[in-house]
This record gives structure tokens, C-alpha cells and sequence, in this order.
């Protein structure tokens, strides 16, 4: 904010919005709901459901940009999480609760390696969330078919 200029971003369909519109401050600080009825979902970036089963009901609210916890009051990593592929669990060790970018040229096995790791997940009590940034929309499309053929929906929100 300055005296004389006000910068927003708009999150969501801003298309409306011009120069010289009339916009309301809503006095929150920007946030998504957060709830498990979240969990065998598709949503966009905003936490809105893209899968047409409808909204998602919740009482809880998370700031979309919350400070992650300092190291020190983490709980320490003590538990693995098993991929499933033999080569990344015994030279890349992963445990739980962390978080991992799967980075990579075009057609290497990314999305193998995050679709087979989630599906190795089943009946371990483990919340999984696919982020597929950059994809396109058939290529989700694909990975949720295969999700739901394997079940494996119960326990991941994409």
C-alpha cells in the first residue's frame, strides 16, 4: 500500500476487476479451508474442488501462507517412509513428515516415481498430497484414474 496506489493480487476470477472498480477489504488475512473431507479430492490452487462432486464443507481455516515451524520445535525425523522403490529408499532416505520435490526434464519417470510412492502408502496411515504443478489438466486426469483404480484416493488429495 502506498498513499496514492493500493497493489492485490487476485487469487481466484479477477476478470471483473478493472481500474476504477470498487473493491472491500474483508479484514482477514487470506486463507483456505482445511477439513478431511479434503482427503480422495482434486482441488485447485485456492483449495477449491475441481472434480465436480461438489463444495467441501469445514469449520477450520489455515492462512494460506503460514511460517513453517522452526527446526528446533519439530518433531525429529525417526520414522521412514518406504517409496516402494528399493534404489531411492537406500540412497535417499525419506521420513515422515517431510516434504520432497521430485525435480526433472520432461519424460524421465518423475511422475512415476511420486505416483508409486503414494501408492506404496496404502493401509500405512499416511496422508499423501500429489501436487501437480505445471501439468496438464489430461495428465492429472490420468494420475487420478489411476489413484482410484488403486484405491489409493482414501488417503491422498490432489
Amino acid at each position: 500500500m502506498e498513499s496514492s496506489n493500493v497493489g492485490a493480487i487476485l487469487m481466484g476470477d479477477g476478470l471483473i476487476i478493472q481500474e476504477g472498480s470498487y473493491v472491500k477489504a474483508t479484514g482477514k488475512i487470506a486463507q483456505i479451508p482445511a477439513s478431511e473431507g479434503y482427503l480422495g479430492r482434486v482441488l485447485n490452487a485456492l483449495a477449491k474442488p475441481i472434480d465436480g462432486r461438489g463444495e467441501i464443507s469445514s469449520s477450520e481455516y489455515r492462512l494460506i501462507e503460514s511460517p513453517a515451524p522452526d527446526i528446533i520445535s519439530r518433531r525429529s525425523i525417526y520414522e521412514p517412509l518406504q517409496t516402494g522403490l528399493i534404489a531411492i529408499d537406500l540412497m535417499i532416505p525419506i521420513g515422515h513428515g517431510q516434504r520432497e520435490l521430485i525435480i526433472g526434464d520432461r519424460q524421465i519417470g518423475e511422475t512415476a516415481v511420486a505416483t508409486d510412492t503414494v501408492l506404496n502408502q496404502q493401509g500405512k496411515n499416511v496422508i499423501c498430497v500429489y501436487v501437480a504443478i505445471g501439468q496438464k489438466a489430461s495428465f492429472v486426469a490420468q494420475v487420478v484414474i489411476t489413484f482410484q483404480e488403486k484405491r489409493a484416493m482414501d488417503y491422498t488429495i490432489i
